[in-house]
């Protein structure tokens, strides 16, 4: 891995869930952008014979591990709500595998700039050194609630949940360079895109 800032230009692009990352994340695509999602790596990584899953079953033994050879998210989720060193003992041996893999994609990124999709960017601290922005999708608490709740069949106090457990809306604006309003009208979320577009393109090209 490699450390600090490298090229290629790196945003990070974050946001609360239900905030509509991977809506602003594809339509930075649409204009040829390579965009690395960190959750869709994690997957890759415990799917079945995924990079992660002779650690994960070193670690966590052969329950751990479903019948298809992937790791057990189930039984993952249920051994992380009743034990709280597990999901610190899960992160360890996931992260530096997520970066690993990141740090290939973006050496391979043919775009003037690359995005790093990361849900937790501003709770793990150590993204602000990789990435030269970062970029918030940001929408009212009871937006990401609804579209949590409609998405995931959840409850309120469910979605509610999960939100405590991410940093606040205040905190996450804060580490903001830029913020992307994304409340329902595409068409005010697509201006927005195009005008960050232009911007981040200008300042890669600087770099």
């Amino acid at each position: 891995m490699s450390s600090g800032r490298t090229s290629p230009y790196a945003i990070g692009l974050t946001g609360g869930i239900g905030s509509g990352k991977t809506t602003i994340a594809n339509l930075f695509q649409e204009y040829g952008i390579n965009v690395i999602d960190t959750d869709a790596i994690a997957h890759q990584l415990s799917a079945p014979n995924g990079l992660a899953i002779p650690a994960i079953r070193q670690e966590f033994g052969d329950a751990a591990i479903a019948p298809n050879g992937a790791m057990d998210r189930t039984w993952m989720r249920e051994l992380i709500f009743s034990d709280s060193g597990a999901k610190q003992k899960l992160e360890r041996i996931l992260h530096p595998l997520i970066r690993q893999e990141c740090e290939k994609a973006a050496a391979m990124a043919t775009s003037t700039y690359v995005i790093f999709v990361v849900p937790l960017l501003v709770e793990s601290g150590n993204w602000r050194e990789r990435v030269n922005r970062i970029a918030v999708v940001d929408c009212p608490e009871q937006t990401q609630i609804f579209r949590v709740m409609t998405r995931n069949n959840l409850s309120q106090e469910q979605v509610l949940a999960i939100m405590r457990a991410q940093v606040n809306r205040e905190q996450r604006l804060a580490a903001a360079d830029d913020i992307i309003r994304n409340e329902g009208d595409l068409s005010a979320a697509k201006k927005q895109v195009y005008e960050l577009h232009q911007q981040w393109t200008g300042l890669a090209k600087a770099h």
